[in-house]
C-alpha cells in the first residue's frame, strides 16, 4: 500500500475582541479545518492538487519524510502552489498529543503564523541531476570497497603487495595481480613494475610470495572484473555530468579554481548547492546547512559540546574529499590543515578545511570571481598567538637559552 498523506486547510478565521483598557483582547477564536486523506498514488496526488486549488490555498507545509515528499512537491510545483518542506525535528508536536491529524493541524497553524523555516530545495533540473551524482558517489564508494576486498584477499594468501605499492589498483599493481591470477612466476611479475617501482624489485619479490589457492584466484578474478565494470560505469556517468554542466558553466569553472576540486567534484558540488545561493543569508548559514561548522549545545551558561550536526551527507562527503586533496597542495588550505592537525587531529582538521572551502564557495559565487590564494600563513599566525605562552613554559621548566654568545643558543634542561 502506498504511503498516504493527511492535509489540513484553514477555511475560515473569525476573531471576537473585548475592550480592555486601551487594547483589544481576543476572547474567542474560531477556526474551521478541512481535512482529507490521500494515498501516494499519482491519481490521488492529482486529486490533492485539484482540492488545494479549489480552496485557494496560498502555502503548503509538509514534513521532510524520507523521499515521500518529493513526488508531492513536484506536483505542487508544477501547479504553481508554493510549498515549504520543513525538518520534522523543528516542528515536532508535544509528546503525548501526536497523531497524524494533530500533526497536520499543527503544521497548518505554524505555517499560518510564519513559524516554520523551509528547507533548501534546489530547482527541478538540479534535483534530477542529484539522482545521477549521488548514484555516481555510491558507485565510487562501491569501487573503494572492492579495492579493500582485493587487498584483504591478497593478505589472506600471505601476499603483502599492498604494503609495498602506494595504490593496490594502480598500473603496476593491477598488472601484478592479473599475473598472480594467471599463475605467472614471481620473477616475471616483478618485471611488470613501472616507474620508481623498478627500484624496489627485491622488496616486490618478497611481497609477492604467498600461497595463492584456486579459490583465492576465483575471488580475485571476479573482483577484477567488477572493478573494470565499475570503472566503465563511472566514466559514463562522468561524461554525462560534464555535459549537464553547460547551463552552469560559469559557476562550474569558478569551483575548479579552488585547490582540491577537479571538474567532477565541481559538478557534484554545484548540483548539491546550486548556482543561486540567495536562500542562504551569508557564508555562515551555508556552512551551517552543510553541517560543517561547530554545533551549539549550551545550557546554564555551560558549553557542553561543539560537535557538528547532521546535515546534507552528500555535500559533506564531497567537501571532505576536496579538503583531503587540498591539504596536499601548496595553498592557504594546506597551511590551515598543517596548523590544526598537530593539536586537533586529522579528522577535525579536515572538517575545518572543508568549512573553509564552503565559505570560500559562497564568496566566489556571490562575487562571481575566481579563487585567489590569500597566501596567509596559518602556522605563523599560530606561533604568534601562542609564542608568549610557550616562552613562559620554557622559562618555567629551565629550557630557555643560557648563553648569548653562541649563534644558536643551547637549550639546557632543568636538573
Amino acid at each position: 500500500m502506498s504511503k498516504g498523506f493527511i492535509f489540513s486547510a484553514f477555511a475560515d478565521d473569525t476573531r471576537f475582541f473585548l475592550p480592555s483598557g486601551t487594547k483589544l483582547t481576543p476572547i474567542a477564536e474560531f477556526r474551521k479545518y478541512l481535512q482529507r486523506q490521500f494515498t501516494g498514488f499519482q491519481r490521488d496526488v492529482r486529486s490533492l492538487v485539484a482540492w488545494l486549488q479549489s480552496l485557494g490555498v496560498e502555502l503548503v507545509i509538509m514534513e521532510s519524510t524520507g523521499i515521500y515528499w518529493k513526488s508531492v512537491y513536484a506536483a505542487l510545483e508544477a501547479a504553481g502552489i508554493p510549498a515549504h518542506v520543513v525538518n520534522a525535528r523543528h516542528v515536532k508536536n508535544v509528546p503525548g498529543r501526536k497523531t497524524d491529524i494533530a500533526d497536520s493541524e499543527w503544521l497548518a497553524q505554524l505555517g499560518r503564523f510564519g513559524l516554520v523555516r523551509p528547507s533548501f530545495i534546489p530547482p527541478k533540473d538540479l534535483r534530477e541531476l542529484r539522482l545521477v551524482s549521488r548514484y555516481r558517489q555510491k558507485l565510487s564508494q562501491m569501487q573503494a570497497s572492492e579495492k579493500n576486498r582485493l587487498h584483504k584477499i591478497l593478505d589472506d594468501a600471505g601476499i603483502k603487495l599492498g604494503a609495498v605499492v602506494a595504490d593496490i589498483d594502480g598500473v603496476s599493481a593491477r598488472a601484478m595481480v592479473e599475473g598472480l591470477i594467471a599463475g605467472h612466476p614471481i620473477e616475471q611479475l616483478a618485471d611488470l613494475a613501472k616507474g620508481v617501482m623498478r627500484h624496489k624489485r627485491e622488496v616486490l619479490e618478497l611481497s609477492l610470495e604467498g600461497e595463492l589457492t584456486a579459490r583465492h584466484r576465483f575471488v580475485l578474478e571476479h573482483i577484477q572484473t567488477h572493478n573494470r565494470y565499475l570503472e566503465a560505469e563511472l566514466a559514463t556517468l562522468d561524461a554525462y555530468l560534464i555535459e549537464a554542466m553547460a547551463p552552469y558553466r560559469e559557476y562550474w569553472q569558478l569551483l575548479q579554481t579552488i585547490p582540491g576540486i577537479d571538474e567532477i567534484a565541481a559538478a557534484m558540488i554545484l548540483i548539491e548547492i546550486g548556482d543561486d545561493l540567495s536562500a542562504f543569508a551569508n557564508a555562515k548559514h551555508l556552512a551551517s546547512w552543510a553541517a560543517l561548522c561547530p554545533g551549539n549545545h549550551e545550557s546554564a551558561g555551560k558549553r557542553k559540546t561543539g560537535k557538528t550536526r547532521k546535515g546534507n551527507h552528500a555535500i559533506r562527503y564531497l567537501l571532505c574529499e576536496a579538503a583531503n586533496a587540498a591539504r596536499r597542495t601548496k595553498s592557504a588550505l594546506h597551511e590551515k590543515y598543517q596548523s590544526l592537525v598537530a593539536r586537533r587531529g586529522h579528522k577535525k582538521a579536515i572538517i575545518a578545511v572543508a568549512h573553509q572551502i564552503i565559505r570560500t564557495i559562497y564568496v566566489l559565487f556571490t562575487r562571481r570571481q575566481a579563487y585567489r590564494d590569500s597566501g596567509f600563513d596559518y602556522q605563523a599566525a599560530l606561533v604568534k598567538k601562542n609564542a608568549p605562552r610557550w616562552i613562559k613554559a620554557l622559562k618555567k621548566f629551565g629550557y630557555w637559552p643560557t648563553s648569548d654568545s653562541t649563534t644558536h643558543p643551547v637549550l639546557v634542561p632543568a636538573r
